[in-house]
């Protein structure tokens, strides 16, 4: 076994709160929770975000070939075309159904709903650490009681074969002995066993590699202190609202109402604002820079009657491509306007999406109160077994003392030849399991109590 002989040769000690602390340091389903944390929280800054005007900008370039439209000029073209156009857009949400108020408010219940998860997870975690290393100090205890009982068997022995070496006692007498030496070795193997076992379980809740050995710090538990008289209906009262498992099903509640809200909001028309600003530039954009006579007169028409000539001064224009820059100021253009969105039908898709939020909705509000039953159960259950534990260990403990004041007697009657071997070793053996009943019965009624005290909410320390 990985950890046998731990206890002799351990390096590292670990108390209750390192080996608590490090589980929930450790853990990889806490890491995962909390990472879920973090992409509600996410979605939270998203959603607020929407409720800020957006801005986007864009740009095309584009080249055409033979005869085209000129995008900018409309005019048909034979000729390659080098044109390009951009804009910046702005949008505001003005009216959504409060779709996005919604959205915020579900967000933040599904942020609180991680967070109690996580909770939920380390307390989780925590109780079953406080279980494993009260296992461990139970286990240990019950391998001291097994050894110590063992070293006895042994000398008990030894004393039936010195005197069954001299005549005294007989073979029947020395095989009772060494029976009694042979059990006594097994429960030393089994406590040893369940102790490496143990240890292994503890290792394994702190993510912590099973070769690295340590030994837990015992703390005073002799002592059982104050039992815990609570009723279950107080523990009840004062813990519910406060318990994760109620405080996750009451958040995963309300995140699930919003979410039949954010549905019904697609029933309403939606109303947009929208900005736009832009501009383009086309290669085929020419315009007249100067004009330049021919020195030649260019007939332009006709006098009627005479039939004499209306001449005019010939000129030739001078056209030069049109600056991209000069382009971008001739072809701005902007616009503003209004988006009216009107749900008439959709395959009625937002009415069966509202409903499938309220089969979900009422499904969490089921689920909140079977958290509530359950939780109920446990607390009653828990008030149970630590009455029960509590009547189990002054039984326990009630056998114990009259079976050592038994075994006192016998042993004394015994060893003036007043009882036989075979009373002796049932007596023996009728003492050792009423000390492991009692150490059973100490650290069960011990983690009960530790129970109520958890689900109150108070520290898990000795």
């Amino acid at each position: 076994m990985v950890f046998s002989g731990f206890t002799a040769n351990s390096q590292e000690k670990i108390t209750l709160q390192q080996a608590v602390d490090l589980t929930l340091q450790n853990n990889l389903q806490i890491k995962q929770s909390k990472l879920n944390e973090a992409l509600s929280g996410e979605n939270l800054k998203e959603s607020k975000l929407f409720f800020y005007p957006t801005l986007n900008a864009g740009s095309n370039l584009n080249f055409n070939f033979g005869q085209n439209v000129d995008p900018l000029t409309y005019e048909y073209v034979n000729e390659q075309t080098t044109s390009a156009n951009g804009s910046i857009t702005a949008g505001l949400p003005i009216f959504q159904g409060f779709r996005l108020w919604h959205q915020v408010s579900q967000y933040k219940y599904q942020l609180e709903a991680d967070k109690s998860n996580t909770k939920k997870i380390q307390n989780d975690l925590a109780l079953t650490v406080v279980t494993t290393y009260l296992q461990i100090l139970n286990n240990q205890d019950l391998l001291t009681a097994a050894q110590q009982q063992l070293e006895l068997a042994r000398l008990q022995l030894d004393r039936e074969q010195k005197q069954f070496d001299v005549g005294s006692k007989t073979l029947a007498d020395l095989s009772q002995a060494k029976a009694q030496a042979a059990t006594a070795e097994l429960n030393v193997t089994n406590a040893q066993n369940q102790l490496d076992i143990s240890y292994l379980n503890l290792a394994q809740l702190m993510e912590r590699d099973p070769g690295n050995r340590f030994e837990v710090v015992k703390p005073v538990v002799n002592q059982l202190g104050q039992i815990n008289k609570t009723t279950a209906s107080d523990i009840y009262a004062d813990a519910v609202e406060n318990y994760p498992d109620i405080v996750l099903a009451k958040y995963r509640t309300l995140a699930s109402q919003k979410a039949v809200d954010v549905a019904r909001s697609a029933l309403y028309p939606r109303l947009t604002f929208q900005g736009n600003i832009g501009s383009g530039y086309s290669s085929n954009r020419t315009k007249v820079t100067d004009r330049v006579l021919t020195g030649r007169n260019d007939t332009i028409g006709f006098v009627n009657g005479t039939g004499q000539k209306v001449l005019t001064p010939g000129y030739i224009s001078v056209i030069e491509k049109t600056k991209f820059t000069d382009q971008l100021n001739e072809n701005l253009y902007q616009s503003v306007g209004f988006t009216l969105s009107i749900p008439i039908f959709n395959g009625l898709s937002s009415r069966i999406g509202l409903r499938r939020a309220k089969i979900s909705y009422q499904n969490a509000q089921v689920s909140e109160q079977l958290a509530r039953n359950n939780f109920n159960k446990i607390i009653y259950q828990a008030v149970t077994d630590l009455r029960a534990a509590e009547s189990s260990y002054n039984s326990a403990n009630s056998a114990y003392q009259s079976s050592k004041d038994a075994f006192n007697a016998i042993q004394q009657r015994y060893g003036v030849g007043l009882v036989n071997s075979l009373d002796f070793n049932q007596a023996q053996t009728d003492l050792n399991q009423k000390e492991f009943n009692l150490i059973q019965a100490r650290y069960n009624l011990i983690f009960r109590n530790k129970i109520i005290d958890f689900y109150l909410g108070n520290p898990l320390t000795f």
